[in-house]
């Protein structure tokens, strides 16, 4: 029989129990909403009140590479070390012979600096400062921009208190080839010149970020973290082939220096597609060395230059006076070397001579001012402007570099007397080389003018394309005609003074040179000129347009300046894009009448 006194122990021990038991419940209850309900929610008000930290993930710059997928600018990974103050201390280091060694301090910061260029002295000078301005800091800035290289040599030493944070740097392996292009970017990533800034919605990566909670000790507390990826950037594709850009860069600089020119360029177009496969110039700049360059030499001035272009303008001429059915290729004007308009504009040739009946080819072949001016006034001054504009004359080509320039057209309500026939044979306007590339192009390409164009593509991180979008072809000449100015244009080549300067074995081309007046102050300079040789090859189906320009040579002042860099060019396109020999020969025609 149970008494009442063995009763209340156990009944006492029952309702103790069962207290413990609800306490612990309502303790599992709490922590199962801390950590696992609610977690998030508490992580997030630890972050707002500071305790967290957050790291940059940050995204690969895109890079821009060349038709052939050849890399003109890319990214590298760099790194930036920083150290723990309130954890810098001796290592335990385990010897040689396997016994614990201490190394202190000093001999740490000594071999630190071995590596990252500094003095043992600097690391702790490093340290000292930050723990003077802040006894509990947990962070000091060691150095920023470490190679790979430097910075597995870091991690070889097994310190802890040593961190290191990735991020991306711009490289260019070719260093100056395609510069002029390609542009610069700062050295906080941030672009500043070229298709690097003109592009920079494709080639800018996302950055993301990495939010966490560390202990002292600096360890990731675990279910701390939260990620947001980073996004890299696109891969920009242009149309320039690198190696030739490479050869014209050496060929134009060694032109510009032989000839005492002040800068000088070289451009390609492909006939059919108005894609440029090089834009070569020098000087020039090395975008991991910019300030290596003076201001001016940092962009592209094939781009951003205009100049007037002279007798090869005569070319558009011819083609405006074909098209328009005002004159053919034997059709002749008689003209003096220098004569006197009925408007009193005076106009006059390079070289003195008498009356000479000449035709449209002949005038082309000895380039002359007057015979072009006579040609030209059979043609109303509207009708010769609207030909000019649909050649791409005082616009901007459509390209897409930054700050590119549109020339000088001046619409014919301001031409006076002089300028009606100046006009025609390559002043009282400016132009850049990109314009009058494309001019040539149209002419070259049976009367079609097709928007030139540098960008291929843009490929996104996700592997979308996205193509330029460069307008639509212009027929600015019927293709009769253009063919009647290619014929001309050849035998300018083929009977002109540059004839055996200018001759590729095996090659039919056509061209013209152009010797352009420069100004300045409002004045032109007396004795100095802007040269300028532009052709295209196979004559007999064109493929490649090359221009090849010089600003005030002093070697030789005319446009021969060019003819031994414009026939090593060409020779150089025609190899590297495999253009087969012409297996025809050219129609001579008459220069007089």
């Amino acid at each position: 029989m149970t008494t009442r006194s063995t009763r209340s122990p156990r009944r006492r021990t029952v309702v103790a129990l069962a207290v413990v038991l609800v306490v612990l419940l309502v303790f599992v209850v709490r922590l199962v909403d801390i950590q696992v309900v609610s977690a998030r929610e508490h992580v997030d008000d630890s972050l707002a009140m500071g305790i967290g930290a957050s790291t940059t993930l940050y995204g690969t710059r895109g890079s821009i590479v060349d038709t052939n997928g050849q890399t003109l600018a890319g990214s590298i990974l760099q790194y930036d070390a920083e150290l723990d103050p309130s954890n810098v201390g001796p290592l335990t280091r385990t010897g040689a012979d396997g016994e614990k060694v201490e190394v202190d301090w000093p001999t740490v910061a000594a071999q630190i600096g071995a590596i990252t260029g500094q003095s043992a002295e600097d690391v702790q000078k490093i340290v000292a400062d930050a723990l003077e301005a802040n006894p509990d800091s947990q962070y000091a800035e060691l150095v920023k921009g470490l190679s790979t290289e430097k910075y597995r040599a870091l991690a070889d030493l097994g310190i802890p208190f040593l961190h290191m944070k990735q991020h991306p740097a711009r490289t260019y392996p070719d260093g100056a080839v395609a510069g002029n292009l390609v542009g610069f970017v700062g050295a906080d990533g941030q672009p500043l010149e070229g298709l690097e800034s003109a592009q920079d919605s494709c080639l800018a990566a996302t950055d993301g970020t990495r939010s966490y909670h560390r202990g002292k000790d600096g360890v990731v507390i675990p279910g701390t973290e939260r990620v947001t990826p980073a996004v890299d950037g696109g891969t920009l594709e242009l149309t320039i082939d690198r190696d030739l850009q490479w050869y014209l860069q050496q060929l134009i600089a060694e032109q510009t220096q032989n000839q005492g020119a002040q800068h000088g360029q070289i451009m390609v177009v492909e006939a059919k597609t108005g894609k440029i496969r090089a834009a070569a110039e020098y000087p020039t700049v090395d975008p991991n060395n910019v300030s290596a360059s003076a201001d001016g030499d940092r962009s592209s001035r094939i781009f951003r230059g205009t100049f007037e272009p002279g007798s090869t303008f005569k070319g558009l001429t011819a083609a405006m006076v074909v098209d328009s059915g005002a004159a053919g290729a034997t059709s002749t004007v008689v003209a003096s070397g220098r004569e006197t308009f009925p408007n009193g504009a005076v106009v006059q040739d390079a070289i003195g001579h008498g009356a000479t009946t000449y035709t449209l080819a002949g005038v082309l072949m000895d380039s002359s001012n007057v015979g072009i001016s006579k040609f030209a006034e059979m043609v109303p001054a509207e009708t010769r402007y609207d030909y000019l504009q649909r050649f791409g004359i005082g616009e901007v080509s459509g390209v897409g570099f930054p700050g590119e320039a549109s020339g000088i057209l001046r619409p014919v309500s301001e031409w006076d007397n002089q300028t009606f026939y100046n006009t025609s044979f390559g002043q009282g306007v400016a132009t850049t080389l990109p314009q009058l590339v494309g001019a040539y192009q149209a002419i070259a390409n049976d009367g079609t003018k097709i928007p030139l164009s540098l960008i291929e593509s843009c490929t996104r991180a996700d592997g979308t394309v996205e193509t330029t979008d460069t307008g639509e072809p212009t027929q600015v000449v019927s293709a009769e005609s253009a063919e009647q100015v290619q014929q001309m244009l050849e035998n300018v080549f083929v009977q002109g003074g540059l004839s055996k300067a200018v001759a590729i074995d095996g090659y039919r081309l056509g061209g013209k040179t152009g010797t352009g007046e420069v100004a300045e102050n409002g004045r032109y300079k007396s004795g100095v000129y802007f040269t300028t040789l532009i052709g295209f090859a196979p004559a007999d189906d064109p493929e490649y347009v090359v221009a090849v320009t010089l600003d005030q040579p002093t070697g030789v002042r005319s446009s021969a300046a060019n003819a031994a860099g414009f026939q090593q060019a060409m020779t150089q396109v025609l190899k590297t894009f495999r253009v087969m020999p012409s297996d025809s020969q050219p129609v001579l025609l008459p220069k007089t009448g």
